[in-house]
């Protein structure tokens, strides 16, 4: 009978064929204890050389690492077993070799980032790794989930775009057919199209930000997920986020316990994911700061002193991680300066040099995972904004038709996978989570 490692706890007591690959074995004289994995977990098999054939006990010590197999065995409990889930091994009565691995560049000692990196495809066979992406998986699947379960309807949006939608100085241009064209910083615009057709939408794709950034947080590729939602409001979008946050984390808590156990992951800070988040103004954020710069006190995590900032500028990474710190749940700030933020969110009636922006600042110095805010839903003001940022009137003609037909209020955000990843596993660089990242200068594999 085929089984996996994952589903041992089913077998208990019967014999089972697995098809696997060595990650490690230890043993002497009449014993092999082979770490062998399977995609789904890791289990460890026992060959006893009473128990296989001559053949099959030469056959195990033959076996390199990463050298794929085959076994048969009979499962059985066992507390103190090693392995992913654990509690269960194999004891092994038939094994048969499929190839014989050369020897792999990727042993049990320690090795610089660089070199992993480079051997990207073959790094993803380790455990960590493995943790990661599978941590990674489920973050999309409850994406998707509370997405799809919340009444929002998935629809595609272009990865070629004629214009900008987050600034032009992070632009990957391309020849379209001798015109210029972009790979989608967003799909935002477009799924404002989306809303006047069917209300609450969403898009989740691959977007591109030729930042030159080499900082932990950004890459140059990488997965962003838009709701995008008409008659919705700022406050009523804050409230959105937070139960689609939380439903995201708490899902990670109960079906990833293995995968952030090899991570080290102390989950006590993503136990308090859930219910209200705390919200600060900006101008409150500001206050808290500078009055923390003056008192000399150090960003948590960093050796240096909280930077002041001037009213009118964006936070950088030790503001945002000084602001969360101050409390046990992930922090909304909202109503930033007008001139820091895109060209479509909707300034405050009162206060114009400031707009009905929001972002959500993660805990434990993971910083923004999702920027959001209402969008401007008069047509007028939207030329007027599209001029003011020099953009081009042709490029942007349709998106400003979207208010002359039954335009509403109405408000979106995007939510970062990667950083959302990082921020789970409790990853330091963003690097790890996503199979191939692509950082500045580096497309290798």
């Amino acid at each position: 009978m085929n089984a996996t490692i994952a589903t041992l706890n089913e077998y208990v007591g019967q014999e089972i064929t697995l098809n696997c690959w060595l990650y490690n074995k230890t043993g002497k004289g009449k014993l092999q204890f082979l770490q062998v994995r399977d995609g789904s977990g890791l289990c460890q098999a026992v060959v006893f050389k009473g128990n296989v054939s001559e053949e099959d006990f030469d056959a195990g010590k033959e076996l390199t690492q990463e050298s794929s197999l085959q076994l048969t065995g009979t499962v059985k409990a066992e507390e103190r077993a090693p392995g992913i889930p654990g509690g269960f091994e194999i004891d092994v009565r038939a094994l048969s070799i499929v190839q014989i691995a050369e020897p792999y560049p990727i042993t049990p000692k320690e090795h610089g980032i660089e070199f992993l990196m480079q051997n990207r495809h073959l790094w993803l066979r380790s455990n960590r790794q493995w943790a990661i992406l599978r941590v990674r998986a489920v973050i999309v699947s409850a994406i998707r989930e509370w997405l799809d379960g919340n009444g929002f309807l998935n629809i595609d949006t272009p990865i070629l775009t004629p214009a900008a939608a987050e600034g032009t100085t992070t632009l990957f241009e391309i020849d379209f057919h001798g015109e210029p064209a972009y790979l989608a910083q967003t799909g935002q615009l477009y799924n404002e199209a989306h809303i006047f057709a069917f209300g609450k939408v969403y898009c989740f794709g691959p977007t591109f930000r030729a930042e030159k950034s080499k900082t932990r947080r950004h890459l140059q590729e990488f997965w962003m997920v838009e709701p995008e939602i008409a008659f919705c409001d700022l406050h009523q979008l804050m409230e959105i986020e937070e139960q689609f946050v939380s439903h995201i984390v708490q899902r990670c808590l109960r079906d990833c316990k293995d995968e952030l156990e090899i991570l080290e992951r102390d989950t006590t800070a993503l136990e308090k994911v859930s219910g209200s988040f705390p919200r600060i103004h900006y101008d409150e954020a500001v206050k808290m700061i500078n009055d923390a710069a003056a008192a000399g006190t150090l960003v948590p995590g960093y050796e240096d002193v909280v930077p002041t900032i001037e009213w009118g500028d964006d936070f950088g990474s030790p503001h945002e991680t000084y602001l969360a710190a101050q409390f046990e749940k992930p922090l909304f700030v909202h109503h930033y300066p007008t001139q820091v933020k895109a060209f479509y969110m909707e300034p405050d009636p009162d206060r114009p040099e400031v707009c009905r922006s929001v972002d959500l600042l993660a805990p434990e110095g993971y910083g923004e995972v999702i920027g959001g805010s209402e969008r401007m839903s008069d047509p007028e003001k939207l030329i007027a904004a599209i001029e003011h940022h020099e953009l081009p009137h042709g490029a942007y003609d349709w998106y400003v038709d979207l208010r002359k037909y039954g335009s509403t209020v109405h408000s979106g955000f995007g939510l970062g996978v990667e950083r959302t990843v990082a921020w789970v596993c409790g990853l330091s660089h963003i690097r790890e989570t996503i199979a191939f990242p692509r950082t500045l200068g580096n497309m290798r594999p």
